[in-house]
């Protein structure tokens, strides 16, 4: 059985949403080297993408028209099966892409049931917290940024998780990887 990933950027303080600004993954100021490795390495396991309908729309909009992408993204989204979670898209408008319009937990649970490798989720912030509500997720990939913003989406806003570590990984950036499962799942 595939396992879904939510992978993340996060501050020191919990945030995932971008809306201050902290966050740019085509920086040039900042040494990204050991994290673009990092994300790469991710992408070879993983052979489907799940997003929310406004992830998705903001990917489509930007990654598609890099052409002097250094980390690989681009090529990797324009490729990799994207699923799109919502009610109101039709024609999603990008190759590869399927509109999800079930209910949530038959769609992921037949993706997940279906042959393949890891399914990724990222950004998507009521997507992700619905998925850990239906206990979806089996792995958490967290890139923590030396960032404090004080405000913004959270990834657990809403109860208690219990989480084991899988791994963690420092930066040159001073960022660090940490992976989680939740603490019930089998390693």
């Amino acid at each position: 059985m595939r396992k879904l990933v939510v992978t993340e950027n996060i501050t020191l303080d919990g945030v995932i949403d971008m809306a201050e600004g902290w966050f740019d993954p085509l920086a040039e100021d900042v040494d990204q080297t050991d994290i673009t490795a990092a994300t790469a390495e991710h992408r070879e396991a993983a052979d489907a993408l799940l997003v929310g309908r406004n992830t998705f729309e903001d990917f489509r909009g930007f990654w598609p028209k890099r052409t002097d992408d250094p980390t690989g993204v681009s090529g990797y989204l324009n490729a990799v099966d994207k699923y799109v979670v919502s009610s109101t898209m039709r024609d999603p408008g990008w190759q590869n892409s399927t509109v999800l319009r079930g209910p949530l937990a038959d769609e992921v649970n037949a993706l997940k049931a279906a042959p393949g490798r890891d399914i990724v989720a990222t950004g998507s912030i009521r997507l992700v917290h619905a998925l850990i509500a239906a206990d979806l997720v089996d792995e958490y990939r967290l890139f923590v940024f030396p960032v404090v913003v004080g405000h913004g989406a959270r990834l657990f806003e809403s109860g208690a998780a219990r989480l084991r570590l899988l791994e963690t990984r420092r930066f040159v950036s001073g960022a660090v990887l940490l992976r989680y499962a939740p603490a019930g799942a089998h390693p």
